[in-house]
């Protein structure tokens, strides 16, 4: 069996202006790891966390998974922190990248880059979403031939029901399920008692949204949440995301899905962009 941990980062606001302190992108994507390694890689982050920010975790080894390190906060050392700040940083998420990639996980999700002025319909893509990222791990499972179990960072409950509501009519349908490997509805956790939806935190928070961000928005979006110390982001760990991501080729198309699949509303790039890395001069 495989968990997959689901989290996002940016919010589902429209983008009225250019220079909107609204988020420009919105990012949500799930990080799939094998149940026999969830122990292992449990331990490995506890230790990580402990050995990276001792201050912080004074109690039990244990309690140690309440206390979060945010991606939000991550990303904001990297970018404006001072160089010690940015070097402790960016040591704890090469140890958090190097857990995921040691314990087998695989990634995949969607990317939003908002259009400026333009609408967003929010709640219907945060439930489409939701529906591609068990598609990416169902054909994942398949092939594998495993079965699988979602967990999703929780919200709120209306929220909750509303999207696992949504996997339920597919799960149950006469035409049969497209989800046939994954063993119940997404259910919803709260990510200081999960490690795996703190490193989905990590990911989601920490990399592709400022990768994205940079990455879609320089150029055209001027405010806060644009930063040019996020392109270091983008040169350190663009090869390493695209490596963890799991993608499959539709057998009637011949087309590659899954991985992070980017809908870019300001200038309609492709998701290869997101990885694409100018080379130093």
């Amino acid at each position: 069996m495989r968990v997959c941990y689901v989290d996002e980062a940016g919010c589902l606001g429209v983008l009225p202006s250019a220079t909107s302190e609204i988020q420009p992108v919105f990012v949500i994507a799930g990080i799939s790891v094998p149940r026999d390694q969830l122990t292992d890689l449990t331990h490995d982050f506890l230790s990580l966390k402990k050995r990276f920010y001792p201050g912080a975790h004074t109690g039990a080894y244990l309690d140690t998974v309440k206390d979060e390190i945010k991606g939000a906060d991550l990303r904001k050392y990297i970018a404006s922190g001072t160089h010690k700040q940015r070097r402790h940083t960016i040591g704890f998420i090469d140890k958090g990248l190097a857990l995921l990639i040691a314990h087998n996980a695989r990634l995949f999700g969607r990317l939003w880059v908002k259009g400026i002025g333009t609408p967003f319909a929010g709640r219907s893509i945060y439930t489409y979403s939701m529906q591609d990222i068990c598609t990416s791990f169902q054909h994942q499972l398949a092939a594998i031939n495993d079965v699988g179990f979602v967990i999703a960072d929780s919200r709120n409950k209306p929220s909750n029901a509303l999207v696992a509501h949504s996997i339920f009519t597919q799960m149950f349908r006469t035409a049969g399920n497209p989800y046939e490997r994954i063993v119940e509805m997404p259910t919803f956790g709260h990510s200081d008692n999960h490690v795996g939806l703190q490193l989905a935190d990590l990911v989601c928070s920490a990399l592709l949204f400022p990768m994205a961000v940079f990455t879609y928005c320089t150029g055209h979006v001027t405010s806060l949440h644009v930063r040019p110390g996020y392109q270091s982001l983008k040169q350190r760990y663009a090869d390493q995301i695209r490596g963890l991501q799991f993608r499959y080729e539709e057998p009637l198309t011949g087309r590659w899905r899954g991985g992070i699949i980017v809908n870019d509303a300001i200038g309609q790039r492709s998701g290869a962009e997101m990885f694409r890395v100018e080379p130093t001069p």
